[in-house]
């Protein structure tokens, strides 16, 4: 996610007000389905990582959760968004956990001078990926682990364009696919396919899959196999981004056709009217445990004025974009 800029339909009203801010953090949770997911009732005090979390710079807030169990423990990398320095940006960040419950903050793993967020990481091969959101860089760029969880190179460029937002990659039926988000604004979804991992990668030609739906158009978060079902997961931007998580079935997957229905009317996840995500929700990942239920790290948010430092910055920001326009 962006919010470094307030742009009217980025954030919804709140982000338009400089004295307020979105503030995000991370929480886990549980159910038998990843379509019935909620914060466990006992053992575990959400959120588990907040912008405090943060040790080696100063976050305004986390977000964009991604999960990967490795050597016995899990791993969850997200967008750490860092307010220190002129220019600020997302940066990937990494926490390590024994039970998925507990995490531990072990700091920036992934920063280009351009904004990170959505650090879709997945396993292929024996060997760790991530495809981060790089839209600032105009491509879709795809990391290796040369060495996990913390060190992570740069192996080519999966798309090159102006626009890809938050996208999601998985495998299916031997060849794997991509969906990306190429207009913000107005929900618009593309497809796009290859044979192999590094191309090359070629555009569905259903594409774009979703036109001009704010409720559908935009990923958040992996694609996953329920048994023979294929779900995406969908942010609700129609009222204010970050609102809410639909779930949609991907009901017919070939080269050349495409199909999908939205799976339920109310959502998968939304704002709880209290607490770290009082406002809204708006990613989740989500894992099959051996005993055949769910764990998903998922993001929430409630809005907070400004710290002093942020509207310090924000103002001397503002006054640069004046004397320059």
């Amino acid at each position: 996610m962006d919010d470094r800029q307030p742009l009217p339909g980025r954030r919804g009203l709140l982000s338009k007000v400089p004295g307020r801010l979105p503030i995000y953090s991370i929480g886990i949770y549980t159910g038998p389905s990843p379509l019935a997911l909620a914060s466990p009732a006992t053992g575990l005090a959400n959120p588990v990582l907040t912008r405090e979390s943060v040790t080696d710079h100063y976050a305004s807030f986390i977000a964009d959760p991604f999960m990967i169990r490795a050597g016995g423990s899990w791993h969850m990398f997200f967008e750490a968004l860092n307010w220190e320095g002129s220019r600020r940006k997302g940066e990937i960040a990494h926490a390590v956990s024994a039970d998925a419950f507990h995490w531990s903050y072990q700091g920036v793993v992934l920063a280009e001078p351009f904004h990170l967020s959505y650090p879709y990481v997945f396993e292929w091969q024996s060997e760790r990926y991530m495809i981060p959101e790089s839209s600032e860089a105009g491509a879709v760029r795809l990391y290796r682990a040369q060495r996990f969880p913390d060190r992570w190179t740069f192996v080519k460029d999966l798309l090159v364009g102006p626009v890809h937002l938050d996208s999601s990659i998985f495998h299916r039926d031997g060849r794997w696919w991509l969906l990306t988000n190429t207009d913000e604004e107005r929900g618009t979804l593309h497809l796009f396919h290859a044979t192999e991992l590094l191309g090359p990668w070629v555009e569905h030609p259903r594409s774009p899959v979703v036109r001009s739906d704010l409720a559908l158009g935009r990923p958040a978060g992996r694609v996953i196999s329920v048994g023979d079902r294929l779900l995406r997961f969908a942010q609700d931007c129609r009222q204010a981004y970050g609102a809410s998580v639909a779930a949609v079935e991907i009901t017919r997957l070939t080269p050349t056709e495409y199909e999908e229905r939205p799976l339920a009317e109310r959502p998968v996840l939304a704002g709880t009217g209290q607490g770290w995500n009082r406002v809204g929700m708006h990613h989740l990942d989500a894992h099959q445990l051996e005993d055949g239920s769910w764990i998903a790290c998922v993001d929430g948010w409630l809005d907070r004025f400004r710290r002093p430092r942020e509207l310090a910055a924000w103002a001397a920001d503002h006054a640069r974009r004046l004397m320059s326009s």
